[in-house]
């Protein structure tokens, strides 16, 4: 690892924190807060950071050392105990930050022989300055479609038990309890408090094996976060709860490809005539299908049936290293870029579910091509979103695949696609169809 020259106003530097093995956090004086790139690593300041978004985690992380910037000699450190408290075992500490916000640093840390793979979560810079932390981290999207203070328990058990009375006996509202109840899910939320958009979960199979598949892990290096849907709803039982959500939200969307499924083109037996079902009965909502956009005939077969708009997922637009996370099984990076141009052919709202982490998505061969591939594919919006994978496993994963240089830092990168392409959206959640004229970021 190289170290950048560290700031010289120590007023703004962000003091570090780290954990103890009971999990306690706490702040560590005469150290400040780092961030990692890849191989670069730089104190972190005020002016870099934000404070910690409402409904962010802060996670200790087990097998590694916290690095930290050493504020007598302004030297980097690798602490293996608590220096004001010999013997006592430290760990680092992450910011798991909420939607909306992307991540611009890494937190700052060695892996110990033998440690595990991180679970599947994204694991930010964090430190503590002025009574409050900070997160390295850059808001993309200010919508409050998943702010945890707008879903008050109450009111999202009263929405179940409205649903059961209207829709008794439908698989997929009982699966989207579980959703909402047992795993928290914001999306699952959404839907029985009768607001934003509503998740539609429906295929068990999946054609990529991606190495932070939410869903499906095998091997046992890595836990999935959620349980994939263990069955095929009806195109019925999908209308029913589409045209629920559809009928009484104003501005409603609805989306096939969750957390919790495979891919939902391989759903599309169910899901194609289900659509036809909502669109039989209503023109209003958004009916958007978030996939790995592999199987453009099949893609021309929904839009066809009325699919408004597409999230296309990626990590990169580099095919080595595209194939290197996603893994297709049956498919290539040619077709996803084929039903990306399908469906601008057809004037489908198109975005990028665009999986970032800093230290590889803001090195000039990621930016460049991100900028070929804009100059080629004019989809309407980049959907800024962190990669929930442990870092240095996947650093050396695409670096396996693909060279890299300097990192250039992601407020920088962001900015410069910014500025070299307006019109595109910047932001985290799928919009509905009455805004899909709206260009450019928000400021």
């Amino acid at each position: 690892m190289t170290s950048k020259s560290g700031p010289q106003t120590p007023d703004k530097l962000i003091t570090a924190l780290v954990a103890n093995k009971k999990g306690d956090i706490f702040e560590l004086e005469g150290y400040a807060a780092m961030g990692m790139a890849g191989e670069e690593l730089a104190p972190l300041t005020l002016r870099q950071t934000v404070a910690m978004p409402y409904g962010s985690e802060l996670m200790l992380l087990p097998g590694r050392l916290p690095v930290l910037y050493r504020l007598d000699n302004g030297e980097l450190e690798v602490l293996r105990e608590n220096p004001y408290a010999p013997g006592e075992s430290i760990y680092p500490v992450a910011a798991f930050n909420s939607p909306g916000y992307v991540v611009s640093k890494i937190s700052a840390y060695t892996e110990q022989p033998g440690a595990d793979f991180l679970p599947l979560f994204s694991y930010g810079a964090v430190g503590w300055q002025n009574g409050e932390f900070r997160s390295a981290a850059i808001e993309v999207d200010s919508e409050p479609r998943q702010d945890l203070r707008l879903m008050r328990l109450d009111k999202v058990v009263a929405g179940v038990e409205d649903m059961r009375r209207r829709l008794p006996g439908n698989r997929l509202r009982s699966h989207l309890e579980k959703c909402a109840l047992t795993y928290g899910c914001p999306a699952g939320k959404n839907f029985f408090l009768g607001r934003f958009e509503a998740p539609l979960p429906t295929a068990r199979q999946c054609n990529a094996r991606c190495l932070g598949c939410l869903s499906l892990q095998r091997g046992g290096n890595i836990h999935h976060s959620q349980d994939r849907i263990a069955f095929t709803p009806a195109p019925e039982e999908i209308a029913a709860v589409a045209l629920v959500h559809i009928e009484r939200v104003p501005k409603a969307v609805v989306s096939f490809g969750q957390g919790c499924e495979g891919d939902p083109l391989l759903a599309a037996e169910v899901i194609e005539p289900a659509i036809r079902l909502i669109r039989d009965r209503t023109d209003r909502g958004t009916i958007n299908m978030n996939t790995n956009g592999s199987l453009p005939e099949v893609m021309k077969r929904l839009f066809e049936a009325g699919l408004d708009s597409v999230r296309i997922s990626i990590n990169s637009v580099r095919k080595s290293c595209y194939e290197a996370y996603f893994r297709p099984n049956g498919y290539a990076f040619e077709d996803v870029l084929t039903g990306i141009e399908l469906a601008l052919e057809r004037g489908i709202f198109t975005a990028a579910n665009y999986l970032n982490s800093p230290g590889f998505t803001d090195t000039p061969e990621e930016g460049g091509a991100l900028e070929d591939f804009l100059e080629r594919h004019p989809i309407a919006m980049i959907q800024w979103r962190n990669l929930n994978f442990d870092p240095l496993r996947y650093w050396q994963a695409m670096n396996r695949a693909a060279s890299h240089g300097r990192p250039m830092g992601m407020a920088t990168h962001l900015d410069h696609i910014r500025s070299r392409f307006p019109s595109v959206r910047f932001g985290y959640f799928n919009p509905p169809k009455e805004s899909f004229r709206e260009t450019g970021a928000p400021e």
